[in-house]
């Protein structure tokens, strides 16, 4: 039974970092995105010559991104992959898994984010994942809690630096 949870988080790494690449290959040729505010659908756009603009909803958090160490264009690209394999797969969830892999993957190297990804593939929450990757259910709830914090920490954090008026 060992073996097979292995090879599960051997195949789930692997997917993750040849999606890594794939996302960071693709997202050389980009430019960033700028999010946009969303236009409600009783007042439609007629700028129909421009190509569409992602929305604020549909780009990760800047902070966040940075925290993770990534680019929001990155993390979105992971996002959208991880989401073809778990349709359930929220935002948060993803969040979630990569700030908790982030926060414990140095002290339980099995705490990775494609081993969070699969365990809420096949119907988990992260906490009962994470008890099954040998914390306990203080740990696990703990480690959620910490990201939760670390995530909203780091947006405000990016919130405060956009806001304040750069000096020359």
């Amino acid at each position: 039974m060992k073996s097979i949870a292995q090879i599960i988080i051997a195949g789930a790494v692997a997917t993750g970092l040849t999606l890594g690449a794939a996302g960071t290959a693709s997202a050389q040729g980009k430019g960033p995105v700028t999010p946009v505010r969303h236009t409600p659908m009783s007042h439609p756009s007629n700028s129909s010559s421009s190509a569409p603009k992602a929305t604020k909803s549909e780009t990760f958090p800047r902070g966040v991104a940075t925290k993770l160490g990534s680019t929001p264009a990155d993390m979105e690209t992971a996002y959208l992959s991880a989401k073809q394999a778990n349709p359930k797969l929220t935002r948060g969830q993803f969040i979630a898994a990569n700030m908790v892999a982030k926060n414990l993957g140095s002290k339980n190297p099995a705490i990775t984010t494609p081993a969070i990804l699969s365990g809420l593939q096949s119907g988990k929450s992260i906490g009962q994942t994470l008890q099954g990757l040998g914390l306990s259910s203080k740990e696990a709830h703990d480690a959620q809690r910490q990201a939760d914090r670390d995530a909203r920490e780091a947006e405000r954090a990016a919130a405060d630096s956009a806001a304040k008026p750069k000096t020359p």
